[in-house]
């Protein structure tokens, strides 16, 4: 049985981990030199989706307050005979 000293020891883990992390890229399809871009593009194209996400949640809010509001006012104007409503 063989003995490694942490050095050796050290060294043959990060073969090893160096040789996983490229077999799953490869895997993944990112073994390329495009990687780094393509995760680049990834993580901006997440940013964009959660960007769109709460703009889109901000707008339905808007519109759901604006339209309460509105009800309110068309509301007010029947009740005090301002648009001809009422008795």
């Amino acid at each position: 049985m063989h003995r490694f000293d942490d050095e050796e020891l050290d060294g043959l883990i990060e073969r090893a981990a160096e040789a996983g992390a490229r077999r799953v890229l490869t895997e993944i399809g990112l073994d390329n030199g495009n990687a780094t871009r393509d995760i680049r593009d990834i993580r901006d194209l997440l940013a964009a989706w959660r960007t769109a996400k709460r703009t889109a949640l901000q707008t339905v809010v808007r519109m759901v307050t604006t339209a309460v509001l509105l009800a309110l006012i068309a509301g007010l104007a029947i009740k005090l005979k301002l648009l001809g409503g009422g008795q």
